[in-house]
């Protein structure tokens, strides 16, 4: 891509800010087996909706992803972070992570909100960049395409939610 910008070089990978491709998160996505976390028919326009990514390449390869989703200004949300098993272990998640925090550093005008969902293995990556759950509670539903209007919905079950 042409409007790649290496914003992070070391010896051993590359990070460049950019958001990764429909091929790149297909193939980390499969190596790590989220294949059923995305809806691979809508994921490009999803893509499209990133606020701001980073991927590392080593040796010419795509190894790891995030992506930060948002307003741009006060409210950001970390997604997707994800690396290839082969280059787990050594740091890169942490590096992404950092990347994307030092980008919502540089362009919001004041205090900035970020948030996550984390899987239970992830919350020690979290929580060693300061992420707590202290006096917040997650909550999350699935909207159906061209569901009910707010006045006619009900509780949503686990199958309408898409559990």
């Amino acid at each position: 891509m042409a409007s790649d910008l290496k914003l992070e070089h070391h010896d051993d990978v590359a990070l460049v800010g950019r958001r990764p491709t429909v091929d790149e998160l297909r193939e980390l996505a499969l190596a790590v087996d989220w294949m059923d976390h995305y809806d691979w028919s809508t994921i490009g326009a999803a893509l499209e909706g990133t606020l701001h990514g980073v991927v590392a390449v080593r040796d010419g390869a795509t190894v790891g992803s995030a992506r930060l989703l948002g307003d741009g200004v006060k409210y950001f949300t970390i997604h997707d972070v994800i690396v290839h098993p082969d280059h787990q272990g050594d740091g890169l998640a942490s590096r992404l992570v950092d990347h994307l925090l030092a980008h919502v550093a540089r362009v919001a005008p004041a205090k900035a909100w970020v948030g996550l969902f984390a899987s239970p293995d992830a919350e020690g990556l979290y929580e060693s960049h300061g992420f707590g759950s202290d006096e917040m509670r997650g909550m999350w539903r699935w909207v159906q395409p061209n569901g009910p209007a707010p006045e006619e919905r009900g509780r949503s079950t686990p199958r309408e939610r898409g559990d």
